[in-house]
């Protein structure tokens, strides 16, 4: 599936921020969900808790669809040790200084909330920087690590359909561009679901799902992107599968929160994760339909978004936490609290990255960027379809 000219696919660059944004919403939230977490507000609310587990059934399945989609324009452009080379440096270092530096305050915070820890933070330090008590995985950033490992691991599969395979390819997407067929991908995970011990390492997992489920999420985000028709398909139900997902979704974390013992399967969980992983699909779907249909144009503020999103990632949990943890203290009604948290801590990421990430070469690098001869006045840039820049 050669693509003869170059065009950009700025919906990708488009659902990657707001992905991004969703995905800080959510971590924001969890001050006032039942579950618990590093810092929490004194009271929770079961209301939040369904919140919860509607965002997390389309919120990280939209990110490695994404990523998969990325995956298929990059794919082409020199060969595995090039390909290996740009996932080591857009994930793999971000990851590794992203460990090694601001993950240890969401660690002190961690101990020191829970008990475990009664010193500052500075006194935590050199216990953090044991080798044992390093977070490796980078607390929220696990997303960078298994994408980076799933890709690794679907390169031979990928690189193959779209070389030597590329007439399986072609039989796949033929199949795949039927309604019924593109709305059933994910049947799969109703099979692990029912197969596999909720205790099994394989149903380990973060986000809402088995980090397992996120690596066939990349080689479906690869398929569909890898066919206009099925594009074509995913454009015409958009509304369909929006709503029906949404619908299916919000019923399912309904259902979830009025079950008391989640270890005991009984026909109404059964229906909530059925409704669960059709629902989040099926909203994937919908979101990326939406784009394709409405988010296709080039503007300045995508450009400048698009490349701070990475940035912003890495660095909105290690910001929300300690914000979080002042202003939980400050006595406001807790919408207002709540408020406060998502204002000040987005203006202090932005003022992070604006000031101390964007303009510095080292720090772009530091931070998986690439080096910017323009500082002031970034290019924009966006998914191509020849892979000239990829949405990781």
């Amino acid at each position: 599936m050669e693509t003869k000219s170059i065009q950009r696919r700025y919906d990708l660059d488009w659902l990657r921020v707001f992905g991004i944004l969703l995905v800080f919403v959510y971590h924001s939230t969890r001050f006032y969900n039942v579950e618990d977490w590093t810092v929490k507000n004194n009271i929770w609310y079961p209301s939040v808790e369904v919140w919860n587990s509607f965002s997390t059934s389309f919120m990280m399945p939209l990110m490695f669809v994404i990523s998969g989609a990325s995956l298929f324009y990059a794919l082409g452009k020199g060969g595995f040790g090039t390909f290996l080379k740009n996932k080591v440096l857009r994930l793999l270092i971000p990851l590794l200084v992203a460990d090694l530096t601001h993950i240890s305050l969401q660690s002190y915070l961690w101990e020191k909330m829970h008990w475990q820890f009664n010193g500052n933070y500075f006194l935590f330090l050199p216990h953090y920087y044991r080798l044992d008590s390093i977070n490796w995985l980078g607390a929220h950033l696990w997303y960078l690590w298994y994408l980076f490992l799933f890709s690794i691991i679907l390169y031979p599969v990928m690189s193959w359909l779209k070389g030597a395979g590329r007439s399986v390819l072609s039989k796949l997407d033929g199949a795949i561009a039927k309604t019924g067929v593109l709305y059933i991908l994910v049947f799969p995970f109703l099979v692990l679901y029912s197969l596999i011990d909720s205790g099994s390492p394989l149903m380990t997992g973060n986000g809402g799902y088995p980090y397992v489920m996120y690596l066939w999420y990349i080689l479906l985000g690869f398929l569909i992107t890898s066919d206009p028709k099925i594009q074509e398909k995913i454009q015409q139900l958009r509304w369909v599968s929006l709503v029906t997902g949404l619908l299916f979704a919000l019923v399912s974390a309904i259902l979830i929160n009025l079950t008391t013992n989640k270890e005991i399967i009984t026909p109404s969980l059964v229906i909530a994760v059925t409704l669960r992983v059709f629902g989040g699909w099926l909203t994937v779907l919908g979101i990326l339909g939406l784009g394709m249909r409405y988010l296709a144009a080039r503007t300045s503020t995508l450009g400048y978004a698009g490349e701070a999103v990475l940035p912003f990632y890495i660095l909105h949990q290690s910001v929300l936490l300690p914000v979080g943890y002042f202003v939980l203290q400050w006595g406001l009604p807790d919408v207002i609290e709540w408020a406060a948290i998502v204002a000040i801590s987005f203006i202090v990421i932005m003022v992070l990255y604006e000031f101390g990430v964007r303009r510095f070469t080292v720090m772009r690098f530091l931070f998986g960027l690439k080096p910017n001869v323009n500082p002031v006045a970034p290019e924009i840039k966006g998914t191509v379809l020849a892979g000239e820049k990829t949405c990781d």
